[in-house]
């Protein structure tokens, strides 16, 4: 008969608009996603993975050289003087003594929470969202956190369609809510992405998405290309404001 296969739990709540990220983070873990429960303000995440079989032959194989390790060291300490002995033990009784660290180990969601950079954890981030497109302050941040996720309040300064696609667009972005009429702040871009990878969430979700559109985006720092002025992201999520 084939054993079953047995899983350990997770439960993770997440605020509202960052569950694409944890579940990103958790899947890369080997955890699982089985269930998602959307509330007002938060949602509540269910994972899972399979436990990992003990390794036993591993264990046995440490077993009989503790044994050895036992052995030895009880010749060496009956061959030592009598106050040697004492003090060695007095050594072991501390060691053994000595209680284990309670720092808390991070999950993957906190892990995942505390990489969210923002304009009130960063002051970098900060300053490029007030800086200018072609300002040698978007080359320097998306060299230093390429690959890492921000998070800000912003809207669609202008999409078009990628190439011949009808349902693929690049979108241009701005921070702030002025759309179209955005004067500061970098010219963030997604590029080749459709309706889907935008991850829409919020409380009304809307059919379709346009230019003046404003939204809560978080997205993948990607590349700074100072000939366009682009600073190129990818989307994780993007929360209706």
């Amino acid at each position: 008969m084939t054993d079953e296969i047995k899983y350990e739990h997770e439960t993770v709540q997440t605020v509202r608009g960052t569950d694409g990220l944890v579940i990103s983070k958790m899947e890369k873990d080997g955890w699982e996603l089985v269930e998602q429960t959307q509330g007002m303000l938060r949602s509540t995440l269910e994972f899972r993975r399979p436990k990992k079989p003990q390794p036993w032959l591993l264990i046995g194989s440490v077993a009989a050289v503790l044994v050895i390790l036992a052995i030895v060291i009880g010749v060496a300490s009956a061959l030592s003087d009598g106050d040697a002995k004492k003090d060695d033990a007095g050594k072991s009784m501390t060691a053994v003594s000595e209680k284990p660290s309670t720092t808390p180990t991070p999950t993957a969601a906190e892990s995942a929470a505390a990489e969210l950079i923002t304009l009130e954890n960063n002051p970098e981030f900060a300053a490029l969202l007030k800086a200018d497109s072609c300002d040698d302050v978007n080359l320097d941040f998306a060299t230093r956190y390429e690959g890492q996720t921000v998070a800000f309040n912003g809207s669609i300064r202008h999409m078009a369609p990628h190439g011949d696609y009808e349902t693929r667009y690049d979108f241009l972005l701005g921070p702030g809510d002025e759309g179209p009429n955005t004067t500061i702040g970098p010219a963030f871009k997604y590029e080749d992405v459709n309706a889907g990878d935008l991850n829409l969430t919020g409380k009304k979700i809307p059919a379709t998405v346009g230019v003046g559109d404003k939204f809560r985006f978080i997205a993948e720092v990607r590349e700074f290309k100072a000939a366009q002025c682009l600073l190129f992201l990818h989307p994780v999520s993007t929360e209706v404001r």
